[in-house]
């Protein structure tokens, strides 16, 4: 499902206008997007939660060259889905 789909499917479900509910999908996401780049998950009771995970320093290989290169320690946005969202996906 893209964004425009569920700008759709919001709209057809409120009666609210398209343009109205894209608004507000794009400043759910950049609300998200800004919490996330401060360092503060978001988490939404039964649904899930944006959260930052941490990756380690490691060494990986280049096998074309074969090197060995260093992948420094870096932080990747995540989502962690809730229980019942799990439950009802099953």
């Amino acid at each position: 499902m893209t964004k425009a789909e569920i700008v759709n499917e919001v709209a057809k479900a409120t009666g609210v206008e398209r343009i109205t509910v894209q608004t507000v999908v794009e400043a759910f996401m950049e609300s998200v997007k800004d919490s996330l780049a401060k360092g503060e998950p978001v988490y939404l009771r039964g649904f899930g939660s944006f959260i930052i995970k941490h990756r380690a320093e490691k060494a990986a290989r280049n096998i074309t060259k074969n090197t060995t290169l260093t992948i420094p320690a870096h932080d990747i946005p995540a989502f962690k889905p809730a229980k019942v969202f799990v439950a009802s996906v099953k």
